[in-house]
């Protein structure tokens, strides 16, 4: 019966002997992606049917995988209206491992595409610089206003989001936008947004990125391509150095 049994499910047997080592690369991303600040403390993570979604894995793995971080203090569990998983600490020592495993192995990719991000970013901003009508030039104004009042953090970070969305509607060139769209996706370790570095280096990065918006956006209203897209490249370069940053605690040469 055993054998016949085993015989039926194939598949299954498989599922099950593959498990432990999805359920380890699954929880090395989460742990990283929280290092890096792509979901900060008081984030709520996305529904495990969405997470497993977008990583690409069952809901029983990605649910193991929040059962890990839940017991190494990374995560809370919160039941009734607004329940959820959410983000309690970045960095516990139990981090520094995952985020060298994770960095380590995709440094190179890593690398390649943030320099195309730079790059297409550029382009989209230069784009908007040149087609930018009234209306997107006072949505703009608006978005940075938007920015400069959010609270450090997670308001700041979905204000930034929100710029930049801004910014990628005023190119007036769908393709363009969702090129940029998927390219950031792909650098992405597991969530839908940027990294945004730790609390100790998080108000200076937001000050520096305050200052970058201000003048890209001036250079995009103005109608000034060519330094639009250098702002933009430029700026942009932040996601990289704060991925070099986690990568040095972690104790992975990024050289």
């Amino acid at each position: 019966m055993a054998e016949n049994g085993a015989a039926a499910t194939p598949g299954l047997l498989q599922q099950q002997l593959d498990m432990p080592s999805r359920v380890d690369e699954i929880t090395d991303r989460l742990v990283t992606a929280i290092a890096l600040g792509e979901y900060l403390p008081g984030t709520r993570l996305p529904v495990e049917r969405e997470l497993a979604a977008s990583l690409g894995v069952g809901r029983m793995t990605v649910r193991a995988a929040l059962a890990r971080l839940v017991e190494r203090g990374l995560l809370e569990t919160r039941r009734g209206r607004g329940g959820g998983s959410y983000v309690l600490e970045q960095w516990r020592d139990s981090s520094v491992e995952a985020v060298g495993r994770t960095l380590a192995m995709r440094l190179d990719e890593l690398r390649d595409r943030c320099d195309a991000v730079c790059r297409l970013h550029g382009a989209i901003c230069r784009a908007a610089a040149e087609s930018r009508t009234d209306a997107d030039m006072a949505a703009l104004h608006a978005a940075l206003a938007a920015f400069r009042a959010a609270g450090s953090g997670v308001e700041a970070q979905q204000a930034d989001s929100r710029l930049h969305l801004t910014i990628m509607d005023a190119a007036h060139n769908p393709v363009l936008k969702k090129l940029l769209l998927d390219l950031e996706a792909s650098v992405s370790i597991a969530a839908p947004a940027h990294p945004w570095g730790e609390h100790d280096t998080m108000a200076a990065m937001e000050r520096r990125a305050l200052h970058d918006h201000e003048r890209l956006i001036d250079a995009i209203v103005a109608g000034r391509p060519d330094e639009a897209d250098a702002i933009a490249r430029a700026h942009v370069a932040i996601d990289f150095e704060l991925i070099a940053t986690a990568m040095r605690r972690a104790g992975v040469a990024t050289d």
